[in-house]
């Protein structure tokens, strides 16, 4: 199965690309500040859960955001689109080989 994309998905992608990272750090900052409000744990190990929530989320932000580039795109519409980062109206903006593309690899990935 090769991806194929054009120059009009390389163009959504980058008018969406920032829209996504803000979604994506706005559900960062709420997770942190629930970390921080859980009065039920000392203030130690409230840091060491906050330290290791930016640890692992900051993987999920190299991973679909990180240096794009063409090469990286279909890297980067899979993480953005499996992390829920964009609408369906959003989504519906790539062409359809590219969605019917990216929606088959996610599908297969679930599976496994």
């Amino acid at each position: 199965m090769q991806a194929e994309f054009t120059e009009a998905d390389w163009k959504v992608l980058r008018q969406l690309h920032p829209v996504a990272l803000d979604r994506l750090c706005d559900r960062i900052l709420r997770e942190a500040e629930g970390v921080c409000a859980d009065r039920t744990r000392s203030h130690h190990q409230r840091y060491l859960d906050l330290f290791a929530l930016i640890q692992r989320r900051d993987k999920d932000i190299s991973l679909a955001f990180d240096r794009m580039s063409r090469s990286r795109m279909m890297e980067r519409i899979l993480a953005i689109k499996r992390m829920g980062l964009v609408t369906e109206e959003e989504f519906a903006r790539f062409s359809p080989g590219l969605r019917e593309w990216t929606e088959q690899v996610l599908a297969h990935v679930s599976l496994n």
